[in-house]
């Protein structure tokens, strides 16, 4: 996977690290014009492979196929897929795990536009990202706001919450209660993860979706229900490819996020946004509910106001490929304003039983 390393890179909470190593993926060739760039920021514990965590909106066939884009994605700094992370080696050669600096959305961007310019990379067609990629395209947006001719927003915020924090907060609590976290463990924290991973999931779900997928058809079962063991899968599912260190580098980020910091107030930041704006909120997402994403809306310049109606809470963004298609090629190829689709509904089936990344 190639790498792209940036020295001295100086963190906005004031530490610095010597070899900022950042891993990507590239999918599709630049055209002629290079003007077929989308750049994608990935969520929380996705990787760079676009294709694969959002197949059905990037892929073969698909609204955002490599045989006519050149796709872009970078690993995060903080992560575990490639890029320097808190399992890195660094002083004495050694890494930093849980004493791993506090890497903000701010210095993410900050990143991202260090590699843009490594890659030659003059402008961006299109700019996506959802939940926590969703804020490292918001700080982006601002911060370089001739780079971009359209950006999509989904699912994301201008400032992350006192309940998102709360809900990263209790994670991050389950994760250090784990007695092999820290202590020059790299593998520490497994079991903490698990735990992590399942307080994530029920502000990523709705109470109607576990309904649905999770109900019991025997009624006077006692113990071991569907639900409890689809809790245990899904943190073992994590706890096998994801870093516990990493996990608690990356909730960190996401609660650090808050355009307004540095700047005069959150609807000055966005007015600096100059792309063409479409903004998607997932109308039973309780952990970034559509009024912060309408809020984005009211405040960035022109931006445009989807929302998609789905059982699936904030995974929504992961999931329902085909209606964020739909709206994101009108929005791109059509005329938005005329056609306005700000609900986009549809029936969930009661079999479906999604594993995705978030």
């Amino acid at each position: 996977m190639p790498l792209i390393t940036l020295e001295n890179f100086r963190l906005e909470g004031g530490e610095n690290i010597p070899e900022l190593t950042l891993s990507y993926q590239t999918f599709g060739k630049l055209n002629s014009r290079k003007d077929n760039v989308i750049w994608v920021c990935h969520a929380l514990t996705a990787n760079t492979n676009v294709l694969d965590w959002w197949d059905g909106l990037f892929g073969a066939n698909q609204l955002f196929d490599p045989k006519k884009y050149f796709i872009i994605c970078v690993n995060a700094p903080g992560s575990c897929y490639g890029s320097t992370g808190p399992t890195t080696p660094l002083k004495n050669k050694r890494p930093l795990l849980d004493k791993f600096p506090l890497v903000t959305a701010k210095d993410a961007q900050r990143a991202f536009e260090a590699t843009r310019k490594a890659l030659g990379i003059e402008k961006v067609y299109l700019l996506i990202g959802g939940s926590l990629g969703g804020q490292h395209a918001i700080e982006w947006s601002i911060e370089q706001p001739e780079v971009f001719e359209h950006v999509a927003l989904i699912a994301t915020n201008a400032q992350h919450s006192p309940y998102g924090i709360a809900f990263n907060e209790s994670q991050r609590l389950a994760i250090q209660a784990d007695s092999t976290y820290g202590k020059g463990n790299i593998n520490g924290g497994k079991q903490g993860l698990k735990a992590a991973r399942s307080i994530a999931l029920l502000s990523y779900r709705s109470p109607t979706i576990y309904r649905q997928t999770q109900s019991e058809t025997d009624e006077d079962k006692l113990d071991h229900f569907r639900a409890s063991g689809y809790q245990q899968y899904q943190g073992e599912k994590l706890a096998r490819r994801f870093n516990a260190y990493s996990y608690v580098s990356l909730t960190k980020m996401m609660d650090s996020h808050n355009v307004s910091r540095g700047r005069r107030s959150h609807a000055d930041a966005l007015k600096q946004i100059r792309a063409k704006t479409i903004v998607l909120g997932i109308g039973s997402d309780q952990l970034f509910p559509p009024s912060e994403q309408k809020f984005l809306a009211h405040h960035i310049p022109g931006a445009e106001y989807a929302e998609i109606s789905s059982s699936y809470g904030h995974d929504g963004f992961l999931v329902e490929t085909k209606k964020l298609s739909v709206i994101l090629e009108d929005f791109l190829f059509n005329n938005f304003k005329k056609h306005k689709p700000t609900v986009f509904r549809s029936t969930v089936r009661k079999h479906e039983l999604i594993q995705r990344l978030d």
